[in-house]
């Protein structure tokens, strides 16, 4: 996309279009986190706004249950006019801004990483109501009409889920076992699906803005697809993004029960905790798969960094969390 040069001349360019040729740009800068998409700190003395920008500019078909950087946005408009808290979108890149696909969005302040939102004591308070404060933003998401939403959206319910990721590890050619046990069960025990809703996908610590008091923005819309609401309801719960409190089933954070609670009576539904361990359990297997994927994309060189590694590593964690699943199914 052009040299340094050009990219910084981009960044003020679009600085002033939005907040207007007065307000020039002072300070940017890339920010941690983002594994799939750049994001970059934009602001001067009164303005501050968040660049979600393709890896260098450019899309590419990383995974076709990515929706897209001008969809996402599209996406998270209509989330916050649902109630749901989010980031106003400000600008969708244009071709004319040089800088190619993203959207930029008001930066909101907080946490999103995992061990201090979990452990520090500044989030004590945070962590008594986060629980129920998600299930009422699940809610809020799960009930956004379904007309009008971009059409890249696509339909992926749990049994579609299943073919999907056990098709991505047949090709591996490496059994596991405890996958091959998952899957079967997971076949034999599939739940009656529930209407269709807006699923968010990735809904879990990382991809929220935690402050003192609580939920500050549900963030990284980019697996949005149409789906089961216990999908997301369970993503929170596998115990991979627990990060180490795995009393608390709800994030590391919370229990099942108050979130629940919090979801039921907004949406007038009737879920109760073992509603949503038949999709715990899929959402783990997803997880170990998506190891397996990362892994071998190091050991093929496609992307090796140390990163990747260490997360490919990771797929013998979620066998012994699927054991203890299977034994707590089998109770």
């Amino acid at each position: 996309m052009g040299t340094n040069s050009d990219f910084e001349t981009g960044l003020r360019t679009l600085f002033t279009r939005v907040f207007g040729d007065s307000q020039a740009l002072e300070t940017f800068k890339r920010l941690s986190g983002g594994a799939s998409q750049e994001t970059w700190a934009l602001s001067n003395a009164q303005h501050s706004a968040i660049l979600r920008r393709a890896p260098g500019g450019t899309s590419m078909a990383r995974s076709s249950a990515a929706i897209g950087l001008p969809a996402e946005a599209k996406l998270i408009d209509a989330a916050g006019r649902a109630g749901v808290p989010v980031p106003k979108v400000l600008h969708v890149l244009a071709p004319d801004d040089g800088l190619g696909d993203g959207f930029l969005m008001s930066r909101v302040l907080g946490e999103t990483i995992a061990r201090p939102i979990l452990r520090n004591d500044e989030f004590a308070s945070a962590r008594s109501v986060l629980a129920a404060q998600c299930g009422n933003a699940l809610a809020d998401i799960h009930s956004i009409a379904l007309e009008g939403l971009p059409e890249e959206l696509q339909a992926s319910g749990g049994l579609a889920q299943i073919a999907q990721y056990e098709e991505i590890y047949r090709g591996f050619d490496v059994p596991r076992p405890v996958f091959e046990l998952a899957l079967q069960w997971l076949k034999a025990n599939a739940p009656d699906a529930s209407a269709t809703v807006l699923v968010h996908g990735d809904f879990r610590l990382g991809n929220l803005m935690i402050d003192e008091k609580g939920l500050v923005a549900v963030l990284d819309w980019e697996l949005a697809h149409l789906g089961d609401p216990r999908e997301d309801i369970a993503w929170l719960c596998v115990n991979s993004w627990r990060f180490g409190q795995s009393q608390n089933r709800v994030g590391g954070f919370g229990q099942i029960e108050d979130l629940l609670t919090a979801y039921n009576q907004k949406r007038g539904t009737n879920y109760a905790p073992k509603d949503i361990d038949w999709w715990e359990m899929l959402g783990t297997l997803k997880w170990g798969i998506m190891c397996m994927i990362m892994y071998e994309a190091f050991r093929s060189g496609a992307d090796p960094s140390v990163e990747r590694a260490a997360i490919g590593r990771r797929v013998s964690e979620t066998e012994i969390d699927l054991i203890n699943l299977l034994e707590t199914a089998h109770a």
